[in-house]
């Protein structure tokens, strides 16, 4: 093998793989057809906001001021009201699941509203703990809900109303306070993971499989245009991908996205070149398509999908798990793609994260030209 590199013999193998990939309608389908669908399950199938809960209330006093509070609840984008004529009736549909919670106005609710501050009063709601999340959100929306709707009558029959905190919110970055705004960009990562592994874990594991790797190793190319010729085409690939994926969700999906593109192109080329370092490296190790792309499925997606903070609050992970997330890329790709996207060119933030992709690119790009043979026998 020569040890010269020569520009003219990488861009014929370059262009030979380029060829291969247009032959090959699996890497279209991966580059293209599979961050879509993706996307779409990401984007549409994941939200953290509560809109439709099925809420189930119970009038056992049937006066005006019951019926004015219910309607304050029906009028809600937050819940589905769900009329029950008993206890039993709530009971039997939050065991069923027919509701997620349920709220019960006592008899006596319309007596203690005009009697005054000595009997103040309440209502009971009642939530399915077995999902603590979507509980929480019905114990937020109902208090917020009775604390609206008691200042209001408070006002109405002419008393002080009780001294609560006053809270002006502003969603800053998000003003729409959108959830999907902030999990579609926790999503192209993990999208670009997998592309990114899976492309390019098959790609020498084919050559060896083929038998054309012993014909490379025979002529007079060296590893640097072995490793270039391998990655370059797919990188292009990748880079295309991602424009893709983006253009959808700002233009499909309405994300926001409020940071350069240079910035952008410069953070996923890292991280690019990250993820598809480690595909060349397990593919050169395996040398077995099948388990190459297995083996990059489990080694690239699973730590970004729970351990990236894409999807989970890295906060809320115990101590040793909350290390380890400092040693993987997506966890910083995560964090720069969010910047990007709502609140932008925050260079603070953004340059620690460019520095560690450099810096995990260069390290298995080291790796995979080590482990790339240059003879037979290697």
């Amino acid at each position: 093998m020569s040890s010269a590199f020569s520009l003219r013999r990488l861009g014929a193998l370059c262009l030979k793989e380029s060829r291969q990939i247009l032959r090959d309608p699996s890497s279209g389908v991966i580059a293209f057809a599979l961050p879509l669908v993706l996307l779409v399950i990401f984007g549409y199938g994941i939200s953290l906001d509560a809109k439709g809960v099925r809420l189930g209330v119970l009038d056992e006093d049937g006066g005006a001021e019951a019926a004015s509070f219910t309607s304050r609840l029906s009028g809600s984008t937050a819940f589905e009201v769900v009329p029950a004529a008993s206890r039993a009736e709530l009971d039997a549909l939050l065991q069923e699941g027919g509701v997620r919670g349920y709220v019960v106005v006592p008899q006596d609710f319309t007596r203690r509203v005009y009697s005054g501050c000595g009997e103040p009063a309440r209502v009971q709601l009642v939530t399915d703990g077995a999902e603590p999340n979507t509980a929480n959100f019905l114990n937020a929306y109902v208090s917020g809900a009775w604390l609206g709707w008691s200042e209001a009558r408070a006002r109405e029959l002419g008393r002080v109303a009780p001294a609560y905190p006053e809270v002006l919110a502003r969603h800053w970055f998000n003003p729409a306070a959108e959830s999907r705004h902030y999990l579609i960009p926790g999503s192209i990562v993990i999208i670009m993971t997998v592309i990114g592994a899976l492309l390019t874990s098959l790609v020498v594991a084919r050559e060896w499989e083929r038998g054309t790797m012993e014909a490379l190793l025979a002529s007079p190319v060296s590893r640097a245009e072995i490793l270039l010729s391998k990655l370059l085409p797919y990188y292009a690939l990748g880079m295309a991908s991602m424009g893709l994926i983006v253009a959808s969700a700002v233009f499909v999906m309405g994300v926001p996205f409020r940071g350069s593109l240079w910035v952008l192109f410069v953070v996923t080329t890292f991280f690019l070149l990250s993820v598809m370092g480690l595909g060349l490296l397990i593919s050169s190790k395996l040398r077995d398509q099948f388990e190459s792309a297995e083996i990059a499925l489990n080694v690239a997606f699973l730590p970004a999908m729970i351990l990236s903070g894409a999807f989970f609050e890295i906060s809320a992970m115990p101590e040793a798990l909350r290390a380890l997330t400092y040693l993987l890329p997506p966890r910083y790709f995560v964090d720069a793609l969010r910047t990007l996207f709502l609140a932008g060119d925050v260079w603070r933030v953004l340059l620690p994260n460019i520095a560690f992709l450099a810096g995990t690119s260069a390290l298995f790009l080291t790796l995979v030209a080590r482990a790339t043979p240059r003879r037979l026998d290697g």
